[in-house]
């Protein structure tokens, strides 16, 4: 009995201690908070905002075109309205809501206290909000984008014909992808490092599965675009000539990195809806996901293949006929994997009792819906059909059969599904299906009958259209639809926003799910999870009995917080081994002020006012600093704690071990691929001219190139010998080699620029001079980072914030400067020696 006491006793003084160092700040201070679940939620009704607001713009241009000959609103308002909606829809909902939904769930889902950078989450939704706000907002002052979502130049680079809303869109969307890319290192670091232990690879669920396939994605796709935005911005304020035929340039290339990042993009967009189906399915039916294995084989295949089907967006560009064959093969290749994931579904509810709820009755309009999608998929692949119905409405519909039946009816799905897991409240059922039937209806009788009027010939972006071709009565019909669509859509709303204060209370998971999510507690408590438990199966909840129990009552791992600090535990990427404790940064304001300072680089670079960039960009990047000073890799006040269940494990690790070697990685290969897609632009001008470059070209040389490369690798060498140095004690030589290393690198970017201001390079007279351009000052902005790395590691030493034993800074920029010094030699390569291997 006194043993039963004194353990009850213990565990209420380890719970209260967690609820302190886990309480969410008061007042204004809320603001500052970064654990996951008030990010995610910030980051749910923001990207929800912004689909609402796309979605009036919408019924706008419904409205426009319901009858022939209509002026509703003017031909330069509508080129807006449909511009910013596709581009909301796809940068500022369809995105963001996927990182938003893991950031909320995923911590819950692998029994982590929160994601490995907290502070990273809420960088990425303040950029988020602050750029998308900038975007949408510009409607408003009649300066938005109007040259459609893709900003196809030479329309969208000429100023006079797209005013000021091109440059909105390129360094408003910019400013997102940084965003986007945070939250996509975040969420693969957290799949990998933050497992509990037992949960080997083979046991996540298969949510998590996409995540990680999703995150990777984001890091190869979107560089391209960030890359296709710098030369286009460079043509569009400093007249680089990169897509002007007459000087060398060409429109296609934007077109190419555009839809490199666009298709891959719709396989965005829609595998995190097919992970929502994939918990709800398995819930509903009652039973294990049959067919594992396969499905996890099939989301990969489906990422792999989306990234070589670009050019099937572009048949009527010209594209040699090999190309068009293997791009069109490839595109009917895709249904493969796709049409395996469905058979997935459909088999899981044949081995089971299907519950029809709400959320599975939006999963099975899903599936209907995008099966008709995709078999229209099927038809626009093949080059002859899509010669044919290229820029028509039938596109428009196949579109959207796509991505609402991909994407918008599952994430309803998990909307119902997830709601009580969020807010500890029910949606009514009742609502849910008003709802789901008139979405459903609404949304078919919206785009059914706009394959017909695609295959009659309306071409898509037309303000408005003569009466007597047909066109009419379905545009009628189509706009008639999308009003009842929007009235479901309206009932979903008032749902949630009923149910938050008048909802019925849920209880402890009322679906009877098997995953770890549904462990949440009922109150209010910010922890996470009491303790972390040992799994060792795919649906724990029903496998483990008791575990849930064992949860509660403290007897997993880190069960409390005795140092007063916020810990979560890192496993091994494979077995998930229990690896080390982490410790987290917790609430601040630093996130939100590094957003603000480098949203106003962007923004202001927008209006082209120089110095107010200039002053964003370094004062947020000294907030950057400041943040990663106090709240990163400070050596612990002991060198292992108690994990709890017997078990002690390390408080500091570095290299391989630490998330931050992980983070650092992954995010220079999103930086390597935006670097290749600009070596890409270099080698695509050389396939498409006689000559390039061009004989008149003066070319930078070899001397410069060859000085710069030297230098700046002997800089990456100095580096690695300061981390040998400092790893065996030698400190005073690793400083030493620190600031040669520094050196060094400021003589490489001597060498680079003296390379194209001294050799006649022009940017502005030609596209290759234009490209070595950017070569040179892609890398020479690489080297300049890599300098600020090592004044900050040598910084990190002098304090005593980095030892022979407490050495992450080092390592990770160590990392860093491998990345860099492979730049370096291929920019020199290309730029000094391809030329004479040209010619």
């Amino acid at each position: 009995m006194s043993d039963d006491l004194s353990r009850n006793t213990l565990a209420e003084a380890q719970a209260a201690r967690l609820r302190h160092v886990w309480a969410n700040p008061r007042g204004w201070r809320y603001w500052s908070a970064v654990n996951n679940t008030e990010v995610g939620i910030w980051y749910i009704v923001t990207a929800f905002g912004f689909f609402l607001f796309a979605g009036v713009l919408a019924l706008i241009v419904r409205a426009q075109l319901a009858v022939p000959q209509n002026d509703l609103v003017s031909p330069e308002f509508y080129n807006q309205a449909f511009t910013l909606h596709g581009t909301m829809m796809m940068f500022l909902f369809a995105v963001p809501i996927f990182e938003a939904v893991a950031i909320l769930l995923l911590p819950q889902m692998l029994a982590a206290r929160d994601l490995p950078f907290p502070r990273l989450s809420a960088f990425g939704f303040w950029c988020f909000l602050i750029g998308g706000t900038f975007v949408a907002g510009s409607i408003f002052f009649d300066a938005a984008p109007a040259s459609g979502w893709f900003m196809y130049p030479p329309l969208a680079t000429n100023k006079d014909l797209a005013g000021i809303g091109a440059d909105i869109w390129l360094l408003g969307l910019s400013f997102i992808e940084v965003a986007s890319i945070a939250a996509a290192v975040e969420l693969i670091v957290g799949v990998l490092k933050c497992r509990p232990p037992g949960m080997r690879i083979h046991l996540m669920p298969l949510y998590c599965w996409y995540v990680l396939i999703v995150a990777g994605m984001i890091l190869f796709a979107f560089p391209p675009l960030i890359a296709g935005d710098i030369l286009f911005e460079l043509q569009r304020m400093f007249d680089w000539p990169f897509f002007d035929p007459d000087r060398g340039g060409d429109p296609v290339l934007w077109q190419h990195l555009f839809w490199i990042f666009g298709h891959p993009e719709v396989y965005i967009i829609f595998l995190p809806s097919i992970a929502l189906m994939a918990m709800i399915v398995p819930t509903f039916s009652q039973v294990p996901i049959t067919g594992y294995g396969w499905i996890v084989l099939a989301a990969v295949g489906t990422g792999f293949l989306s990234f070589g089907l670009w050019a099937h967006h572009m048949y009527t560009t010209g594209l040699p006929a090999l190309s068009l064959g293997f791009f069109s093969a490839a595109s009917e290749a895709v249904a493969i994997p796709t049409g395996v994931q469905i058979f997935v579904f459909i088999a899981t509810m044949a081995t089971g009792r299907v519950i029809f709820s709400v959320p599975m009755l939006f999963a099975a309009g899903a599936l209907a819906v995008f099966v008709f999608g995709g078999l229209t998929g099927v038809m626009v692949a093949l080059a002859p059909f899509d010669w044919q119905a290229h820029d028509t409405h039938f596109v428009v519909a196949h579109l959207h059969y796509t991505l609402i039946g991909g994407m918008l009816l599952p994430l309803i799905a998990g909307l119902y599904y997830f709601f009580p897991f969020a807010t500890k409240r029910m949606l009514s059922a009742r609502l849910g299906r008003w709802a789901f039937w008139l979405i459903f209806t609404g949304f078919n009788i919206t785009f059914l009958p706009m394959h017909f009027t695609g295959l009659r010939g309306m071409p898509r972006r037309v303000f408005t259209y003569p009466a007597g071709h047909g066109w009419d009565w379905l545009n009628l019909i189509s706009t008639f639809g999308a009003y009842i669509m929007a009235i479901g859509v309206l009932i979903v709303v008032v749902d949630v926003v009923r149910a938050l204060r008048h909802g019925r209370p849920a209880p402890r998971n009322p679906w009877n799910a098997g995953t770890l999510e549904w462990t949440v507690e009922t109150s209010d408590e910010n922890w996470g999870v009491r303790s972390v438990p040992q799994i060792s199966s795919r649906y724990p909840l029903w496998d483990q009995p008791g575990l849930v129990e064992e949860m509660d009552q403290g007897r997993g791992y880190l069960p409390d917080a005795a140092a007063g600090r916020r810990e979560t535990l890192i496993t091994g990427v494979l077995d998930a081994t229990p690896e080390q404790v982490q410790r987290l940064p917790t609430n601040s304001f630093r996130p939100l002020a590094a957003a603000v300072f480098i949203g106003t680089c962007f923004i202001a670079a927008t209006f082209e006012w120089w110095w107010l960039a200039t002053a964003g960009g370094i004062i947020g990047i000294g907030v950057i600093l400041g943040w990663l000073w106090t709240g990163t890799a400070r050596p612990p006040e002991a060198a292992m704690m108690d994990a709890g269940r017997g078990l002690t494990l390390p408080l500091y690790a570095s290299g391989p071990r630490s998330v931050g070697w992980w983070a650092m990685c992954i995010t220079m290969v999103g930086d390597a691929t935006a670097f290749i897609s600009l070596v890409f632009g270099y080698f695509f001008y050389w396939t498409i001219h006689a000559e390039f470059p061009p004989p008149e070209a003066t070319g930078p040389g070899l001397a410069w190139p060859g000085i710069a490369a030297a230098t700046g690798l002997a800089a990456w060498a100095t580096v690695l010998a300061a981390r040998h140095a400092n790893r065996a004690g030698r400190v005073a030589i690793a400083r030493l080699a620190l600031i040669a290393g520094a050196g060094l690198a400021i003589a490489s970017i001597a060498a680079g620029a003296a390379a194209i201001l001294t050799t006649g390079l022009d940017p502005v007279v030609h596209v290759y001079d234009a490209t070595v351009w950017v070569l040179v000052i892609w890398t020479a902005l690489h080297l300049a980072a890599g300098v600020l790395m090592q004044l900050y590691c040598l910084a990190r030493s002098l304090a005593g914030h980095m030892t022979p034993l407490h050495d992450i800074d080092i390592r990770n920029v160590a990392l860093y400067w491998h990345f860099t010094a492979g730049t370096l030699a291929v920019t020199m390569a290309v730029i000094g020696l391809f030329p004479l291997a040209s010619g």
